[in-house]
């Protein structure tokens, strides 16, 4: 049977903050900057999910691309 690759990309946010209890929040600020902000600091991110495998003679697919962002958001995005 034919083999191919399919390829899905699908976008998260997180954020973060950087802060060490130790020390003064002025030492923080200087320290780690934007990344201490008390309110977080975020990032935006796209993570590209590839499969390999048969070509489903029925349907044309290795697999569905909305099988593929489910599996993404269920098995990791929902951890993220």
């Amino acid at each position: 049977m034919p083999r191919a690759s399919v390829t899905r990309k699908v976008h998260f946010n997180a954020a973060h903050r950087v802060h060490n209890p130790k020390y003064s929040d002025q030492w923080n600020q200087e320290m780690f900057g934007e990344c201490n902000n008390p309110n977080y600091h975020g990032h935006n991110y796209e993570l590209e999910l590839t499969v390999e495998g048969e070509i489903d003679p029925e349907t044309g697919y290795v697999l569905d691309l909305n099988q593929l962002k489910r599996i993404a958001e269920e098995r990791l995005l929902r951890h993220l």
